[in-house]
């Protein structure tokens, strides 16, 4: 399996599906956060909620299999906030490289769009997330270091900035 196998696609509607058989299980089994999809108003309005402004929201497929999304919210200020980052669990890890390649794709596109931070919260839970986004430039921040208009989770509690 090579990293060229997959693909990293803008959300269309229709996509509402792939995206919740990947992110609720992940978050309800592999987590044991009690969460359901109504919980989530912004998976059932992907569009409204995410593509606007600097704003966007990708899945990275393999063949025709969701195995990855990510989103941004544009929060105004030169200012997004990363949310629902997940890949499923088969294709985690350096081999496959889909975190990676979503991250480095909303990087990109961050600064081509004039975005000058990415914020993101997360649970302590997720340890693994946490390397990562260091690994790739993000620094601990507190959580009143946000900015006011950061859309907060009740789950998160570990916060995270990248300067770009």
């Amino acid at each position: 399996m090579t990293m060229n196998d997959i693909s990293i696609n803008r959300y269309a509607p229709g996509d509402e599906k792939d995206v919740l058989a990947l992110i609720i299980p992940i978050q309800r089994e592999e987590f044991g956060i009690e969460i359901s999809a109504e919980d989530q108003p912004d998976l059932m309005q992907i569009q409204p909620f995410y593509q606007t402004g600097s704003g966007g929201f990708w899945l990275a497929r393999r063949q025709d299999e969701v195995i990855g999304t990510i989103g941004l919210k544009d929060i105004g200020n030169g200012a997004v906030a990363l949310r629902k980052m997940f890949v499923a669990a088969s294709w985690r890890g350096r081999e496959f490289g889909v975190a990676k390649q979503m991250l480095e794709l909303i990087i990109q596109i961050s600064k081509e769009s004039g975005v000058r931070q990415i914020y993101l919260g997360t649970t302590e839970k997720f340890l693994a997330a946490h390397r990562f986004y260091e690994k790739h430039g993000f620094k601990l921040i507190e959580r009143h270091n946000l900015p006011a208009s950061f859309p907060l989770m009740l789950v998160d509690t570990r916060f995270y900035a990248l300067v770009l």
